[in-house]
């Protein structure tokens, strides 16, 4: 499942637990071919933030390429990484921060 956040609902969604954020732009065709990976991955729930519409956390965070992905735990930046992956690689890198 894929939750669209912005910059009014952002900081509230991640500020507890482990959550998995895409930011991406609807021009781009790598983010059309990541959101079907998104899409594939079951039991996990993904937060997309549109770069277009919230450009203030694209600059918070850096983001210099779509898509981009953070990893946050308890609210903080825990990992960042850009470019298409696929949904096992995604979940192997989730799994290296629950406990």
């Amino acid at each position: 499942m894929i939750a669209e956040l912005n910059e009014k609902n952002f900081f509230e969604n991640i500020a507890k637990g482990l959550k998995l954020v895409e930011f991406y732009a609807p021009w781009c065709s790598y983010c059309a071919k990541q959101r079907a990976e998104l899409n594939d991955m079951q039991n996990v729930t993904v937060y997309a933030v549109n770069g277009e519409t919230s450009p203030s956390l694209v600059h918070k965070y850096g983001i210099h390429a779509f898509p981009a992905f953070i990893v946050f735990k308890d609210g903080k930046d825990v990992h960042q990484f850009a470019g298409l992956h696929n949904k096992f690689d995604l979940m192997n890198l989730l799994s290296r921060y629950m406990n």
